[in-house]
């Protein structure tokens, strides 16, 4: 499923507030992935944000590359010695044929051209190598926390996400994916988050910037109440359900 061809930058406003309040993926997850590999000597991370899969890929393998259309992102990404970070679209790497082990992309392939970008990621990659994509929708705190997260997900900020968003709404069911498919194991993020960092994190959301450059206020300030009382003084476990699909071209 082709996506349109123009960057579509909805994250450098807040490159700060993601590399600060966006979840880590577990280390399982790269286990899993880095044993694919038929070698390990170069990753590529596509749309790689604030860095965080590249540097977990890096514990894994010789060297990674990690882009990003946005140099804003780039610019505040996590400096690693196993990482090298370029300023480049997913469909257009400038990385050389047959040199890539393993492709990655953590939540971001709802925002590309996916033919371009499938056809890129088949041409660097080496024989035998994997593409691995992954999404994830809500968390899950409590019943009343995952309330006041629904309603402004759905009621306040619903008209304002893309609709590159129901892609993931759908755990990319609907794109096509190169080669053969590999069944994934399940997994999944979890944190232990004070309420001020819940905040942080929902204000990171596309959608909410895109409320508050058109409505002038913050929206995660509508359920900001609600979300205190439900959470408590302590902290809480939030976990994220990952949506993992791997494919060897």
């Amino acid at each position: 499923m082709p996506r349109g061809s123009g960057f579509k930058d909805h994250f450098s406003a807040q490159a700060a507030g993601y590399a600060r309040h966006r979840p880590h993926y577990p280390r399982a997850l790269f286990e899993y992935l880095a044993s694919l590999a038929t070698r390990r000597q170069l990753a590529w991370d596509c749309a790689t944000g604030n860095g965080q899969a590249a540097i977990a890929l890096a514990g894994y393998f010789g060297n990674v590359i990690a882009t990003d259309a946005s140099k804003t992102q780039i610019d505040a990404a996590i400096a690693h010695p196993g990482v090298s970070y370029r300023v480049a679209p997913a469909e257009d790497s400038g990385l050389l044929d047959a040199s890539v082990d393993l492709v990655t992309a953590g939540q971001a392939l709802h925002w590309f051209d996916t033919q371009r970008f499938f056809a890129e990621a088949c041409r660097v990659l080496v024989a035998g190598g994997c593409i691995a994509a992954w999404c994830y929708e809500l968390c899950k705190v409590s019943p009343e926390c995952d309330a006041a997260i629904g309603r402004l997900y759905r009621d306040i900020v619903g008209p304002f996400w893309p609709p590159e968003r129901r892609l993931i709404e759908e755990r990319y069911a609907s794109i096509d994916f190169p080669g053969t498919a590999i069944l994934a194991p399940a997994f999944e993020m979890s944190v232990q988050w004070a309420v001020d960092d819940m905040l942080g994190y929902l204000r990171t959301w596309s959608a909410c910037q895109r409320f508050q450059d058109k409505c002038g206020n913050d929206p995660v300030g509508l359920i900001e109440d609600d979300l205190r009382a439900a959470w408590g003084a302590a902290s809480q476990t939030v976990c994220w359900p990952l949506t993992v699909r791997v494919t060897r071209p």
